[in-house]
């Protein structure tokens, strides 16, 4: 363990919320920058180096912080709350570290947390092939990932892959794979989007990559990983945060960068009413103006709601982990889906609560090409048509057949 890492491990919560609120001013004047590079700079990432933030989940065992996941998701919302984008980026590169550290077995730990240098992008698509070497040395890896965001920083991948043939019940089967900056190309092919266009998604690719037989999880579904009885990574480390499922986490790795973007739009807005009169007699401050007040205090409070929701299902995900540890009460794909759909209708919530009550009424200068409050609608825009957000419905059907004890139809898992 080096220094920097054992003074990182004296780091409190609310000294990493401290860091991050620091920050914020930086953040928002460097948004312009960032978008135009599609990525946040070397400064910045040296910054986030240095104030512990890639080491939130990494476990204590190598030097990380082992911070909870609502003290991760406090910081994130203060990043956003300074760039949408910047906050999307840094999240969804460190916040991998709690899967690896909870699947994979100590042999792949050690590798990758050994040198304290580790960031790590995902995605869930299975667009990569995977193929066993016939000598038992490990597997090829070929094909392309889209949207991988947070990739420009990362120094390792954790994907999907196809194997081949199916599985017991004919779908096609997949493995869960970590694999080292070297084994991929990273494309430059990011940047033309709506917005989020500084999150770093950009695209990488495979060409005949070998990694170690241990590096990859067969017949395994991030998405749906069977933690009951216990993880790898909660025999290693003794922390049940270890031994929980993910896809509530990706979707609050989300969502907090989103409540943070909601923030971020109120600033703008009151600081618009505290510059700005009204657009009709007697010409008075906007900051005075009830309909201007009754605006900005409606899209507080519903932001404010759905940081209260986030933080809630952050909770019930640690103590969902806690029993599933303890051995009182398993924690199931149907506890995940639940969790991952408040994190999802946060998102959903903070995307209105700006576009009806403050779009539509901080006027069209603020809407201008390179203005604050423009490119953080165009990033929340981004978020509320994200592919995660566009499983609402399907979640919603099962959900419901969950709860009633019914078959499942139009099953999203």
């Amino acid at each position: 363990m080096t220094p920097a890492s054992q003074a990182a491990q004296t780091v409190t919560p609310a000294e990493l919320v401290a860091r991050a609120t620091a920050m914020r001013a930086d953040l928002v004047a460097a948004q312009a920058d960032t978008e135009e590079r599609t990525h946040y700079s070397p400064q910045l990432h040296r910054r986030f180096e240095a104030a512990g933030f890639y080491r939130m989940y990494v476990p204590r065992r190598y030097g990380g912080l082992e911070v909870d996941v609502p003290t991760f998701l406090r910081v994130g919302i203060e990043l956003g709350r300074g760039d949408i984008s910047t906050a999307w980026g840094l999240c969804l590169a460190a916040n991998h570290a709690l899967q690896v550290g909870s699947w994979f077995p100590q042999q792949l730990q050690d590798e990758v947390f050994g040198d304290g240098d580790f960031r790590c992008a995902s995605v869930a698509a299975p667009t990569v092939r995977a193929t066993a070497q016939d000598d038992g040395g490990g597997y090829r890896l070929d094909g392309a990932v889209a949207y991988c965001s947070g990739i420009p920083w990362s120094t390792y991948y954790m994907g999907q892959a196809g194997l081949p043939g199916t599985d017991a019940e004919g779908n096609p089967r997949m493995g869960l794979f970590v694999a080292p900056r070297d084994a991929f190309t990273m494309l430059d092919d990011w940047g033309h989007t709506l917005g989020l266009n500084g999150t770093g998604s950009n695209s990488i690719r495979f060409d005949d990559a070998h990694i170690p037989a241990h590096a990859l999880l067969e017949d395994v579904n991030m998405i749906d990983v069977d933690v009951a009885g216990g993880t790898p990574g909660l025999a290693l480390h003794g922390n049940p945060m270890y031994g929980g499922r993910a896809l509530c986490i990706f979707t609050m790795s989300l969502a907090c960068t989103i409540v943070g973007g909601g923030y971020n739009a109120l600033d703008e807005y009151a600081d618009q009413m505290r510059s700005k009169p009204i657009a009709v007699l007697p010409f008075s401050p906007r900051s005075e103006d009830a309909d201007f007040q009754r605006w900005y205090g409606a899209a507080f409070v519903k932001v404010q709601t759905a940081e209260a929701a986030l933080l809630y299902a952050a909770q019930q995900h640690m103590e969902a982990c806690r029993l599933n540890a303890s051995g009182e009460r398993p924690y199931t794909f149907a506890d995940d889906a639940r969790l991952a759909a408040i994190a999802r209708e946060v998102i959903v919530q903070v995307w209105e609560a700006v576009e009806q009550n403050l779009y539509r009424t901080i006027g069209s200068s603020a809407a201008r090409n390179g203005e604050r409050f423009e490119r953080v609608f165009r990033d929340l825009a981004m978020a509320a048509g994200h592919r995660n957000t566009m499983l609402r419905e399907g979640f919603f059907r099962q959900i419901a057949a969950q709860e009633l004890d019914l078959p499942l139809a139009g099953c999203a898992r």
